[in-house]
């Protein structure tokens, strides 16, 4: 992805790779859900196909990446263990998720919860 970020939501998750591209994403929306995920988890693998659940019935624009792409994320959002949901809304961090694998409604309850 490019830091040239669209305006309107895209039709589905995003796939993010590097802090500029978070940066670009969570400017140019209002709320977004960012999942850190690592390959080979498979809690992130099981919990993928949810956030598009996630993304077609709430507001927020979800985005997923590697922290391993760009090591600084982990220490910038504080990544201890994957997945990580953070929510954004205008820009701050204003949500945490990290227990695991949560299910769509869980998830949506998160994201309204904003």
């Amino acid at each position: 992805m490019t830091t040239d970020v669209p305006t309107e939501k895209p039709p589905r998750p995003v796939r993010l790779e590097r802090a500029a591209d978070l940066d670009a994403l969570v400017s140019a929306h209002d709320l977004v859900l960012v999942d850190f995920y690592t390959k080979g988890c498979t809690l992130c693998q099981s919990i993928e196909p949810v956030l598009g659940s996630v993304h077609r019935a709430s507001d927020a624009v979800v985005a997923l990446i590697n922290p391993v792409t760009d090591i600084q994320l982990v220490e910038q959002y504080n990544v201890r263990s994957v997945p990580t949901l953070l929510l954004f809304k205008d820009g701050d961090v204003v949500g945490r998720l990290a227990e695991g694998f949560q299910g769509a409604e869980q998830i949506i309850e998160f994201v309204e919860s904003a």
